[in-house]
C-alpha cells in the first residue's frame, strides 16, 4: 500500500501563503508604520520646503522613498492591495468553516474525550439517562445555553453552547480590513497613478495662470477621488483647484464654482488669529438658485460628495501705496503704488528695477521686551516683497508700516536676506518728532551733496587747526579739508566699512593715533551736516542728540541694505483669500464602514466569548452515571467560576432526586 503524501498544487500553496496569519501581521506593521510616517511628516508640501527642512541629501533619500506623499505613493498602494488579497484568502478559505463550527454542537464527543478536559465534573443521578439528560437541557437552557440532546447506543449526550456570535467577531474584524483597504485604494487614485504612468497625465512644474495650464496636466471634473487647495480672494470665484504632487501641481475642474462673498477673522487681544470663517456660494448649473453657507475651522461645507474645508488665509491682493525714498543719490520720494502678487518696474541709477510684492500682514505678533510686562506685542501691518535687477538677482525684504518701540525710542525696520533659507538682516531708521522718516532722509540727502559735504569738512578742519601750527598754512587746510571731505563722501558711499579701509590705505599703521583723530573729526564734521538739516527744519541745533547717535548707526550700514530705495507704506487696501480645501473622498464611507465592522468585531470577540457544555448521561450499576464538562477559548478563568457554580447547581439538584428515590 502506497502510504506516501500525495504533493501539493502550487494554487494550494499559494493559497496558503496568501492566507497565512504571518503575512498578514507583517503587511499590518508595514502599513501601520508607513501611517505613522504620513502622520508625522506633513504631506504634499512644495519641494522647497523639505529642502529646507531636511537638506539636500536627505531630501533625496526621503524623495526616492516616496515619504512626501506616503498615501499615494505606488508601493503604500500595493502593500495595501496585497493586504486586500491576503485577508480576502484568509477569509474565503476560514469563513465556511467558523459558520459551520457556529452551528456545530459537537454532539459526538465520547466519555473518555470528556474526562480529559481540564473543567469536568462526575455525579450519579437515579432518573433513567434520558430523564437525566432532558433535566440537563432545561437546566442549561435556564442559564443561557443552546442544548441539544442526542441518543447514542449506550448513553445520551447533551450539548450546549452559547456566546456562537463569537466567530462572527473574527469574521466582522477580517472583513473590516478588507473593507477599509477598498476604502483606502479608491481614495488613493489608483487609476490618476496608472494615467500617470501611461503618459495620459503629466505633472506640472512651471508656475501658470490657469487659462495657460496644458490639456495633459488637467483633470476632468468627474475624477473620483481627489484632494486640492486654492487660495480665492474676497469677491472671487474659482472653478479650478490646485492637486499637489511632487514638485508640481496637477489643475483639477470642479463641476461647480465657488465664490468667496466674504472672509472674517477674529484676534486675541495681543493680534494673535483666533478664528476665520468664509461666507461662500456654490453655483452649480444643475441648481435653479446658488448656495450659500458660512464655513469655518473644523466646520466643513458638504455638497454632493465633495467637502470644503476652511484650511488657511493669507494676503489675496492688498493695494499698497508707497513712498520711495532714494538711497543712492539726491532726489525727492516718488510715490509707487504696488498690488500683492503683482509686481511693477521701477528706474534707479542702477538700472530697471522689478518690484515683486509677495505678502502683506496686517498683524505681526511678537514677543514683548521683558521690561514691558506684556508676553506679546503687534508691531503693525509689514509687507514683503523683492527687487529684482536687470540680471535676475534678486533681494528680499520686509518693512514695517509703523516705527517700532525699541529701548524708549521708536524706529522704522527694514529687513533683509538674499534667500528664505535666511533670517532677516534688520536695518532700523529712527523716527523723527513728528513719527516720520524725513528728517532721517533729509540727512541722507545732505550726506549726497558735495557742496555741503565741502562747507562740513572746511568748518571740522578750521576747527580743529584752530591755535595749532597749521592754521596759518593754506596747505595743510587744504589737504586736511580734502581728506575729510573724502571721508565724509566714503561714509555717505560706503558707511563705516568705507571709512575704515580707507583710513587704512592712507595712514601708516604706526600712525594709529592719527586714525583715531581722524575718526572724531568724522564725527564732528558729520554732525555739522547734521546741524545743516535741523537749520533747514527751523529746530534747534540741541534737537534729538540721540537722534544723531542712531541716525549713524542706521546710515553706517546703509550701503550694505542692497537697495537704491527705501520703500515706505503709507496706506494699503487690505484684501485677504481664503484658502480652501476641496476633497472628493468616496471611500471616506466606505472605511468608515470598516471601521464600525472593525469595532463591532472586536467588540464580539472580547465581550461575547464562545462557551461549551457537555453532559453524557450512561447507565452504571443500577444508576444513571454523568460526566459534565466544559470549555472555552477566552475568559478561561470567569468560565471556570461559572463551570464550578453549574457544577454546584446540577450536584445540589441531582442529590436532591437521589434523596427522593432512596438511594
Amino acid at each position: 500500500m502506497n502510504t506516501r503524501a500525495q504533493p501539493r498544487s502550487t494554487g494550494a500553496i499559494l493559497l496558503e501563503f496568501l492566507g497565512s496569519m504571518n503575512l498578514a501581521i507583517t503587511l499590518l506593521v508595514v502599513i501601520a508604520v508607513s501611517s505613522v510616517i504620513g502622520t508625522v511628516l506633513k504631506q504634499n508640501e512644495p519641494y522647497q520646503n523639505y529642502i529646507i527642512k531636511f537638506g539636500s541629501f536627505w531630501f533625496e533619500v526621503y524623495k526616492a522613498l516616496g515619504l512626501y506623499d506616503v498615501y499615494s505613493a505606488p508601493w503604500f498602494l500595493f502593500i495595501m492591495g496585497f493586504l486586500l488579497v491576503s485577508t480576502s484568502v484568509c477569509v474565503y478559505r476560514n469563513a465556511p468553516s467558523m459558520l459551520r463550527d457556529m452551528k456545530n454542537f459537537r454532539d459526538n464527543v465520547t466519555a473518555k474525550s470528556l474526562q480529559n478536559f481540564h473543567l469536568t465534573a462526575t455525579f450519579n443521578a437515579a432518573s433513567a439517562p434520558s430523564d437525566v439528560a432532558l433535566a440537563l437541557q432545561r437546566y442549561f437552557n435556564s442559564h443561557g445555553y443552546r442544548a441539544r440532546v442526542k441518543q447514542h447506543d449506550d448513553h445520551v449526550l447533551v450539548a450546549a453552547m452559547k456566546g456562537r456570535a463569537n466567530r462572527l467577531g473574527y469574521l466582522f474584524a477580517h472583513v473590516a480590513i478588507v473593507v477599509i483597504c477598498i476604502g483606502g485604494l479608491l481614495d488613493g487614485n489608483v487609476p490618476l497613478k496608472l494615467d500617470e504612468a501611461r503618459g495620459k497625465v503629466k505633472v506640472e512644474t512651471r508656475v501658470l495662470p490657469v487659462s495657460q495650464v496644458p490639456a495633459i496636466s488637467r483633470l476632468p471634473a468627474g475624477n473620483a477621488s481627489f484632494r486640492g487647495v486654492v487660495n480665492i480672494p474676497e469677491g472671487s470665484t474659482a472653478k479650478f483647484i490646485e492637486l499637489r504632487l511632487r514638485d508640481g501641481y496637477l489643475l483639477q475642474e470642479l463641476p461647480f464654482a465657488v465664490e468667496v462673498k466674504d472672509f472674517r477673522i477674529e484676534h486675541y487681544p495681543g493680534g494673535q488669529p483666533k478664528s476665520f470663517e468664509s461666507d461662500l456660494v456654490i453655483y452649480d448649473p444643475e441648481q435653479d438658485a446658488p448656495l450659500a453657507r458660512t464655513i469655518s475651522v473644523n466646520h466643513p461645507l458638504l455638497y454632493k460628495g465633495y467637502a470644503v474645508y476652511q484650511a488657511n488665509f493669507g494676503d489675496g491682493g492688498s493695494k499698497l501705496t508707497l513712498r520711495a525714498w532714494p538711497l543712492t543719490a539726491q532726489g525727492t520720494a516718488r510715490e509707487v503704488r504696488g498690488v500683492v502678487n503683482d509686481s511693477v518696474k521701477l528706474d534707479s541709477p542702477q538700472g530697471p528695477l522689478t518690484l515683486e510684492f509677495s505678502d502683506f500682514k496686517l498683524y505681526n505678533v511678537k514677543p514683548a521686551p521683558p521690561e514691558s510686562g506684556k508676553k506679546f506685542r503687534d508691531l503693525g501691518p509689514s509687507f514683503v516683497f523683492k527687487v529684482r535687477n536687470a540680471d535676475g538677482i534678486a533681494l528680499e525684504y520686509e518693512n514695517f508700516m509703523q516705527p517700532v518701540e525699541q529701548n524708549g525710542r521708536l524706529f522704522f525696520i527694514s529687513g533683509v536676506r538674499e534667500s528664505i533659507n535666511e533670517e532677516y538682516s534688520y536695518v532700523h531708521i529712527p523716527a523723527d518728532a513728528q513719527g516720520g522718516v524725513e528728517r532721517f532722509m533729509r540727512f541722507l540727502a545732505a550726506l549726497r551733496d558735495r557742496q555741503i559735504l565741502q562747507d562740513a569738512a572746511v568748518q571740522v578742519t578750521q576747527l580743529s587747526l584752530q591755535g595749532g601750527a597749521g592754521e596759518n598754512n593754506p596747505k595743510i587746510r587744504k589737504a586736511m579739508a580734502d581728506i575729510m571731505q573724502r571721508l565724509l563722501e566714503r561714509f555717505g558711499e560706503e558707511g563705516f566699512e568705507g571709512v575704515v579701509s580707507y583710513l587704512r590705505a592712507n595712514i601708516p599703521p604706526d600712525r594709529q593715533q592719527a586714525v583715531q583723530t581722524y575718526a572724531d573729526l568724522l564725527q564732528e564734521a558729520l554732525r555739522i551736516v547734521y546741524g545743516k538739516v535741523l537749520a533747514q527744519e527751523g529746530a534747534a541745533q540741541q534737537d534729538s542728540p540721540q537722534f544723531f547717535e542712531d541716525a549713524l548707526n542706521a546710515l553706517g550700514v546703509m550701503p550694505q541694505y542692497g537697495a537704491p530705495y527705501y520703500l515706505q507704506l503709507t496706506d494699503f487696501e487690505h484684501v485677504q483669500f481664503s484658502g480652501l480645501q476641496i476633497t472628493r473622498a468616496p471611500g471616506k464611507n466606505v472605511v468608515y464602514l470598516g471601521f464600525a465592522l472593525l469595532l463591532v468585531g472586536v467588540f464580539i470577540m472580547f465581550y461575547v466569548p464562545h462557551r461549551r457544555l457537555w453532559a453524557l448521561a450512561s447507565r452504571d450499576a443500577g444508576a444513571t452515571r454523568v460526566i459534565f464538562a466544559g470549555s472555552s477559548q477566552r475568559d478561561r478563568l470567569g468560565f471556570a467560576k461559572e463551570f464550578d457554580a453549574l457544577r454546584q447547581g446540577l450536584e445540589a439538584r441531582f442529590r436532591h432526586d437521589n434523596a427522593d428515590a432512596g438511594m
